[in-house]
Order: C-alpha cells, then sequence, then structure tokens
C-alpha cells in the first residue's frame, strides 16, 4: 500500500526548489519565499485532513479501468515523445512493423497510415478492444513484452512507447525486441523519464469499487537501457530527452486560497498552490526519453 498526502507532494515541491536555491539557481529572496510558504502549508486548515491509502495495482487491472478514459483527453507525455516517433518513422521504409505494448492503437495508427504491415501486441484485453477499432487493418495479439507472440527476425521495426516504466527488469523486454527484430532492424522507444517519475507523475487509477489504485512506476536511467540494450547488438543511434520548458515565476506568487482537489487529479492539482516552487522544481526537467536502436547485422 501507498500512503500520499497533500503535504506530503506540496512539501517535497518545496524542498526541490530550496535544494535548486541552495545550488545557485534562485537568489536570497526566492529562498525565503519558499521557507516563509512552507509554514504557511503548514499552518493551512485545508491541509490537516487524512491522506489516501491506495493499493499497488497491475497493468491488466490498471489499464482495464484506463482504458475507458486513455484517449481523453490523452497522456500529456503524448506531445513530446510523438514528433519524435513519428519523425523518424517518416524516413524509414515500409515494412512490417510491431507496436509492443501498443494500448489503444496510438502508435499503430501511424504506423499503418505510413504503409507499415503492422502487429500490435499489448497484455490488456480492453486496450486491444479499442486498438482493433481504431486500426482496423492491423493485427493485433495478446502477449506480454517479455513473452511477445510474434517469430524470431520477423519485423523490420518495433516500437514501445511508456510502456518500459512499469518494468523492474529491462532485460526480458530488451531480449524480445532484439530476437523479433531483423538484422538492420530499428527499435524505437519512448519511456516515461525518471526524473518524471521521481517528480510524482505515477499513474492513477480507480478500481470498479472506487478504491485507489497506483500502476508500477520504475525510475529508469540511461545507463539502464544501455545495459539492456548493447550486449544484445543493439547500437544506439539516436537519443534525445525532450522537457518542459520552466518560466520564471515570482518568488513570493501563491494562489488566492489552498484547495487540494480529489485524489484523482493528484499532483497536477497541487502544482498550482505553489507556483514558484513548481516551476522551480520542474525547470528542464525531462518529460521522456526517446531510444534509436538498430539491431547489428552480425
Amino acid at each position: 500500500m501507498v500512503y500520499q498526502h497533500p503535504l506530503m507532494y506540496l512539501l517535497g515541491l518545496e524542498g526541490v526548489a530550496l535544494l535548486r536555491a541552495f545550488a545557485g539557481e534562485r537568489d536570497r529572496e526566492f529562498a525565503e519565499a519558499r521557507i516563509a510558504e512552507i509554514r504557511r502549508l503548514l499552518d493551512s486548515p485545508e491541509l490537516t485532513g487524512p491522506g489516501v491509502t491506495a493499493a499497488r495495482v497491475g497493468t491488466v487491472a490498471g489499464y482495464r479501468a484506463w482504458s475507458r478514459t486513455y484517449d481523453e483527453p490523452g497522456n500529456g507525455l503524448f506531445a513530446f515523445e510523438e514528433p519524435l516517433v513519428h519523425g523518424t518513422v517518416d524516413l524509414l521504409p515500409a515494412g512490417v512493423a510491431l507496436d509492443a505494448a501498443c494500448g489503444t492503437g496510438r502508435h499503430a495508427a501511424y504506423l499503418a497510415g505510413r504503409g507499415h504491415r503492422t502487429i500490435g501486441v499489448d497484455s490488456s484485453p480492453e486496450m486491444l478492444q479499442r486498438a482493433r477499432a481504431r486500426v482496423p487493418g492491423a493485427e493485433f495479439r495478446l502477449g506480454e513484452l517479455h513473452r511477445l507472440p510474434v517469430p524470431d527476425g520477423h519485423v523490420d521495426l518495433v516500437v514501445c512507447a511508456l510502456a518500459l516504466v512499469h518494468l523492474g527488469e529491462l532485460g526480458p523486454a530488451f531480449a524480445e525486441f532484439a530476437r523479433v527484430l531483423r538484422p538492420g532492424g530499428r527499435l524505437l522507444i519512448t519511456d516515461v523519464h525518471h526524473e518524471t517519475v521521481a517528480l510524482g507523475s505515477v499513474p492513477r487509477m480507480r478500481s470498479a469499487a472506487g478504491e485507489p489504485g497506483l500502476l508500477p512506476a520504475y525510475r529508469h536511467h540511461a545507463a539502464d537501457y544501455l545495459a539492456a540494450a548493447l550486449p544484445l547488438g543493439l547500437r544506439v543511434r539516436r537519443c534525445e530527452e525532450p522537457g518542459r520548458a520552466g518560466g520564471e515565476v515570482p518568488a513570493g506568487a501563491a494562489p488566492a486560497e489552498i484547495e487540494p482537489g480529489p485524489w484523482d487529479s493528484w499532483p497536477w492539482s497541487l502544482v498550482g498552490l505553489v507556483p514558484a516552487a513548481s516551476a522551480a522544481a520542474w525547470h528542464d526537467a525531462p518529460a521522456v526519453i526517446f531510444w534509436d536502436f538498430e539491431l547489428s547485422a552480425g
């Protein structure tokens, strides 16, 4: 079980902001405003209530619930990773493409539209149902990343988007990617950046009974991806870490009132309660990481 309280997140943002000030990124006025704001938060009656205890939920159960709203209006990380995936796919010849952990078929639709014979694999039947309706010309199969239902050396391109964050170990999935790729094939990966996870971006859902739950979210560093990929003959062609452009916010900026909102909207309903601290904590933080690998020919 995971315990969450709005004060935990708000004070955490203040702490990150203060560390950045301590390192020289902000001045004395900013630091003193953060300390004063911490006192205000601790004295706020709106933040004295109980927190929320959420269960850890597996991806199959989590995406069963999330499938109903996953594309409405859509994950905020899509805007960071889609241009990188699309821009790379546009340069590749049409072939056999695998959308691994395809979800509702977001990337499968693009691959099919670019002329690829597209296979989508996902562990969630509910997500696959939506993918089949979205991309009727593609083939969709139920399966796991560590056991892909695809023959050896069958595909020219693998795309795996925003899914590896749910895996504690990257090795088994990368071994499958290398197995199904033909020599010279490409592997495009996007994933939630470990800094984004550390700043509280963890997928949340509610069960059919309304109980809160959190999907697994692991913080993988660049070295973790490389350790999984390089021994398999996957060489790096490109790596990008697009992030949020943080603007300057006045040191003493604060909302007129404190209203944390429901647990379902945390942490995003909380960042506006401490705008200056949030801007400093999130400033230039990468949102996703993008990898372009090529499988060696020999």
